[in-house]
């Protein structure tokens, strides 16, 4: 029987794990897919989610057991592990810091009616995102974003039933969705999977906020404390998955509308998805929870990345003098100069950006699952922690799911 008060104490890092899952692939991907098809890819989105369960849990579970983080996990399988991680999160933290900031940017341009350049108000966004981590750190994005993810599930819900049971919601068209199983169609799938609920490498975020967690509340949880933090932040974010595609499907699909590439009139979009079931008199108030909270996500991206790039290299580099919050500062900075630059010279817009870099983290999901399988069943895993059969057997067909797929969408570029 868990202790309230303590199970209270251990809340935090899931709760952080679904506000960077529902700004990210949930309020984008999932309306697209709604969208675009209707309620068709409902099978993809739960499926996706239960493949890659085991994958985000064992972040959790190693951490509640050893009281590491799973960056010490890696280092135990060897340096070679580490190294991986680290180059391919040198990589995913650039374009993933990009593609968020510009959505941010994007909803702040639609709730202040500024109208700036995409490229500078995604710097101001940046510099704004900056100032918040240096300034409040942990606490405080743990406080927004527990506050903000509330707000825009209780909204959200309330939208998709509101959207059910009125003239709003449209009959399902056939001829009005575009062919699935063809290049695009599966390179959709593939920018619908890469962030849902989202990029496999962010599993080790929550095992980093864990002992953040614990220095804040001097306790730390026991086995099936953490686990229950995590199966809460991972239930949020699978159902609040089927409510943004549902919203999708009942507000846009078969009326010819289309999501804009265009990142100001995209967000238009977005907030126009509540206003049209709430109400135009909620226009302002839900501009306001849209943008706080995928401002929330921004800070989650910019927060969890340069933790883990640093604790990675701190790893491969023990006499490494440099201060831990010293190299946090740097890593943000260098995501964010960069994430500029990539912004100012991509031009082919802002689902194209969100596309590549879902298709990126997809394709670089089945090296994370290995890894993360292999540290939970290796023999520095304290034996009673380690999966059960049950959980290895999903394990090994979500990596073989993974694999498929990238391979499928490989071939449909070769071909």
């Amino acid at each position: 029987m868990m202790n309230i008060k303590n199970t209270i104490k251990t809340i935090g890092p899931g709760i952080l794990f679904a506000g960077a899952a529902i700004g990210g692939s949930h309020l984008i991907q999932s309306t697209r897919a709604g969208a675009n098809f209707g309620m068709d890819l409902l099978w993809v989105v739960l499926l996706i989610n239960l493949f890659k369960y085991p994958f985000f849990e064992y972040g959790h579970r190693f951490t509640a057991a050893t009281g590491l983080s799973i960056i010490d996990g890696y280092f135990k399988l060897g340096k070679t592990a580490v190294w991986m991680f680290l180059i391919l999160n040198v990589f995913t933290s650039i374009i993933n810091g990009a593609a968020v900031a510009l959505v941010t940017a994007g909803l702040m341009a639609n709730l202040f009616g500024l109208e700036y350049s995409i490229s500078s108000l995604t710097g101001v966004v940046l510099v704004i995102t900056l100032i918040l981590l240096f300034i409040g750190r942990y606490s405080a994005l743990d406080t927004l974003m527990k506050i903000m993810v509330s707000i825009l599930a209780i909204t959200t819900i309330v939208s998709v039933f509101v959207a059910f049971g009125s003239d709003v919601s449209l009959t399902m068209s056939e001829s009005a969705k575009p062919e699935l199983w063809d290049a695009a169609g599966i390179a959709f799938l593939l920018a619908l999977m890469g962030w849902m609920p989202a990029p496999i490498e962010i599993s080790v975020w929550p095992s980093l906020w864990a002992l953040e967690r614990k220095k804040q509340t001097k306790y730390m949880p026991k086995f099936k404390e953490a686990l229950f933090d995590f199966h809460l932040g991972y239930v949020t974010t699978t159902l609040m998955a089927v409510f943004f595609l549902s919203l999708g499907a009942f507000v846009m699909f078969g009326s010819g509308e289309e999501f804009s590439n265009s990142g100001i009139i995209f967000s238009e979009q977005i907030v126009s998805l509540y206003t049209k079931t709430i109400g135009e008199w909620s226009k302002i108030i839900i501009a306001s929870i849209v943008f706080i909270t995928m401002l929330s996500t921004t800070l989650t991206v910019f927060d969890a990345y340069p933790r883990a790039l640093t604790g990675s290299l701190k790893k491969l580099f023990v006499n490494l003098k440099i201060k831990s919050q010293m190299l946090n500062i740097s890593f943000g900075i260098g995501m964010a100069f960069f994430g500029i630059l990539i912004i100012v010279f991509y031009t082919s817009g802002l689902k194209s950006l969100l596309d590549f870099a879902t298709i990126v983290s997809f394709l670089a999901a089945p090296v994370f699952a290995i890894i993360n399988y292999k540290v939970v069943t290796a023999d520095f895993m304290p034996e009673e922690y380690r999966p059960k059969l049950w959980l290895r057997i999903l394990s090994w067909s979500g990596i073989i799911f993974l694999v498929l797929f990238s391979l499928l969408f490989i071939g449909t570029k070769i071909v």
